[in-house]
């Protein structure tokens, strides 16, 4: 998990951002750690030639871009150290020879240091600024200081260093030695670069940088050299690099180890063609299909406490990012703002929950189900729904389980609620609830598109007579395999987090929806027989994956972009909840003002897909839950005896 920070500016910031680190617990080979390498750190950045060549051609037009380049650069250059190595001088003398955790650069001199270092100075002074002169000047210092006294060539070098015996028996190599060291070289605290604060901000996503790229070097770059192991006296300071934690070392340990046996891993997978079912799967109609008719009686939702903005995206762009304004990301996507939350995704259920039950008028005694649809646990034992269940007080239920449906959990989440209802007779809670904010890391298209939230509706046996609140139903998964895997977390090729590959979920949607029309139009009205069930939809309210896309796929179906309704602009993409969010919207917004039947389409991971076609009554609609952003730790739990599992005896119940 990666969560967001709150810094003293009130400001949302995003260290998996910036500091660079990676999780080598899912990383087996040195193949695996260089793909990684090469993707966040190597694709968007220029060598020093490159930038020679961009400043002696003119291509810079201010002064912002060549401040890009620099940190990108910088980045490449550290892409080993920072990911794997603490860096600390050390007195010669001082360094143990014969350690295996232990190691020092093996370094070569930088080609054409002067001519690129003195071009990029002159470039930078004769550049115009983009925006706030003080500003770049100020990020300027810092990313040039490091810059000019960098010695090394960065294109060819060692992720595994040499350990301090092995360099020793390379009398050729070279190494960082100074004359000394102050111990209290400046550095700038976590809390300062969380609290970096420029009007611009994407100025203020380079101060970062900087500032990360500035603790990269705990010494003076003014005075440092390389030298031949023959030539560090006694008292001179070396920097050491040293793991920065067990998983890294544990890692190099498993590199060594495949280098010295020559073992290899390798990972081979024959394409399957996906085939259709022999039939078609028919969409459930529930007044013909049940005997037992489902009933809305209430929808509540809460969305995360936290406003997380364009800009807040902008001002903790990744120096992975090609640029991007605000406002090309609401272009792109149709969002402006996503919801995030520092609570967890079983209290934001819970919340949800208990504003259900209050609006249905139901007692927990009352409910014979919990369902959760999320694709975004944290916890598996007990699950959401069984936690749940607890901390409503019900002593025993028909059923309570999660289920992982990803983006079409509501109609899954409404398909399994009405099968319960034929058993149990009784009401279901039904919760969709996700958190995306602590799973994301610094990958862009999953930051621009998710947010936090949670909706929880009552689905009840209907009174004799009543309307038909659920009408149809019909779920969906699979396709090929490149839609299958176009969204998957966790992904250790991403160290682990989030990960969307765009054209493949477009695909499925476009499949899906393609789909689900076409049923609708051979679908006949419940109400009114001689018409196409398509025909008598007032509303779709479809899952709020991406607005771009969506209309862009609706339209060529032959739908209109007043037949839909939006509110991914302020919430985002929440997957499972988005779409009873969006009909919780759609009543406050005055979209549904009275009793309407809405298609509620859902799509995305695991190419799942399904849809609703609902009678959504504005009156079950709950005040939203508004959660106060500074309250974020839980009440106390309340007293209870507990168990330990220190006491045998009482664990297997003697």
């Amino acid at each position: 998990m990666k969560p967001f920070v709150i810094n003293r500016r009130g400001r949302l910031v995003f260290p998996a951002n910036f500091f660079g680190e990676l999780d080598f617990t899912v990383l087996d080979t040195l193949e695996q750690f260089t793909a990684v390498i090469e993707r966040d750190f190597e694709a968007k950045a220029p060598t020093g030639t490159d930038i020679l060549h961009r400043v002696e051609s003119g291509s810079y037009p201010t002064r912002f871009e060549l401040l890009r380049d620099l940190g990108q650069n910088l980045f490449w250059v550290n892409r080993y150290s920072m990911t794997m190595f603490d860096k600390r001088p050390t007195r010669w003398r001082d360094v143990p020879r014969h350690r295996d955790d232990v190691f020092l650069p093996v370094l070569t001199p930088w080609e054409d240091r002067e001519r690129k270092v003195a071009a990029v100075e002159r470039a930078y002074q004769e550049l115009p600024a983009r925006w706030a002169a003080d500003a770049e000047d100020r990020v300027f210092a810092l990313l040039f200081d490091v810059f000019r006294h960098k010695l090394h060539h960065a294109t060819e070098l060692p992720a595994i260093k040499p350990t301090v015996a092995e360099f020793l028996e390379q009398p050729d190599a070279l190494t960082f030695v100074m004359p000394d060291h102050d111990p209290d070289h400046h550095l700038f605290p976590v809390d300062e670069i969380f609290d970096a604060d420029e009007e611009v901000p994407e100025l203020e996503a380079l101060m970062r940088w900087s500032m990360v790229l500035h603790n990269l070097y705990p010494w003076d770059g003014s005075r440092t050299t390389l030298r031949h192991p023959a030539d560090i006296g006694p008292d001179d300071f070396v920097v050491t690099f040293h793991p920065r934690d067990r998983e890294v070392a544990a890692f190099i340990d498993r590199v060594k180890q495949a280098r010295a046996t020559g073992a290899r891993t390798t990972t081979t997978s024959t394409p399957v063609e996906a085939v259709p079912p022999r039939t078609p799967f028919p969409p459930v109609r529930v007044r013909e299909a049940f005997r037992v008719r489902p009933a809305l009686e209430a929808l509540a939702i809460v969305r995360g406490e936290h406003v997380c903005d364009n800009v807040d995206v902008i001002r903790n762009a990744s120096f992975s990012w090609s640029p991007m304004s605000a406002d090309e990301i609401a272009r792109k996507t149709g969002i402006r703002q996503r919801r995030y939350t520092a609570r967890e995704p079983h209290h934001l259920a819970l919340d949800a929950a208990r504003a259900a039950l209050a609006k249905s008028g139901r007692a927990p005694a009352e409910i014979g189900a919990v369902l959760v649809s999320t694709c975004t646990s944290n916890r598996q034992i007990p699950s959401i729904a069984t936690w749940v269940s607890g901390e409503l007080g019900l002593a025993q239920t028909h059923t309570s389980m999660d289920m992982v449906a990803a983006c079409a959990g509501l109609p899954y989440g409404l398909a399994e609620a009405v099968r319960q209802i034929q058993e149990v007779e009784r009401p279901v809670l039904l919760v969709c609830v996700e958190k995306f904010s602590d799973k994301i890391g610094s990958a862009r298209t999953s930051r621009m598109i998710f947010g936090d939230g949670a909706a929880a509706m009552v689905v009840a046996p209907a009174a004799d007579g009543a309307p038909v609140d659920v009408e149809v139903l019909q779920t969906y998964a699979s396709g090929p395999v490149s839609e299958v895997n176009s969204i998957i977390w966790p992904n250790p090729e991403f160290d682990n987090d989030i990960t969307v590959y765009g054209p493949e979920v477009k695909s499925l949607v476009q499949r899906y929806l393609d789909q689900m029309l076409g049923e609708l139009s051979e679908q006949t009205d419940p109400d009114d027989p001689g018409r196409s069930l398509l025909d008598s939809i007032e509303l779709i309210v479809p899952h709020q994956a991406n607005k771009t896309m969506i209309l862009d796929l609706a339209a060529k179906a032959g739908l209109s972009e007043d037949q839909l309704y939006f509110d991914i602009e302020s919430v985002g993409n929440v997957s499972a909840a988005s779409i009873p969010i969006a009909l919780h919207d759609a009543v406050r917004d005055g979209a549904i003002g009275r009793p309407t039947r809405v298609f509620a389409p859902g799509f995305g991971a695991g190419a799942v897909g399904g849809y609703a076609v609902l009678r959504l009554d504005p009156a079950i609609v709950a005040d939203e839950v508004v959660l106060d952003p500074v309250e974020t730790d839980r009440a106390a739990p309340a007293p209870q005896t507990r168990t330990t599992t220190d006491d045998v005896r009482v664990a297997f119940g003697e």
